[in-house]
């Protein structure tokens, strides 16, 4: 399944709110689960970003629809990025003429 990394900033409301933020992954990794994808490490970060989320899902029109159900919550703001795999890159770059 393809890879994808999610940067995340929360929001005000999500900052207000924060002490649910662990109700709230549980449930994003539900919801992920529920759509056939993974949510498979979130690490807290510092710097420009609040959390980093590293998931697998089957395509990127799935990936899509669940950044836009958990924006829709109000609590966060994702910028999600597809991944390529070491092996994936390798790929890419043998294919370059």
């Amino acid at each position: 399944m393809p890879t994808y990394i999610s940067l995340i900033r929360f929001t005000q409301k999500g900052v207000e709110t924060i002490r649910e933020g662990p109700k709230r992954l549980d449930m994003a990794k539900q919801a992920f689960r529920d759509a056939g994808a993974e949510l498979k490490a979130f690490y807290l970060v510092t710097g420009q970003y609040d959390a980093v989320a590293v998931s697998e899902a089957p395509n990127d029109e799935t990936v899509a629809k669940l950044s836009l159900r958990t924006a829709a919550m109000g609590n966060v703001r994702t910028e999600t990025l597809r991944a390529f795999n070491e092996d994936e890159y390798r790929k890419i770059v043998a294919s370059i003429g």
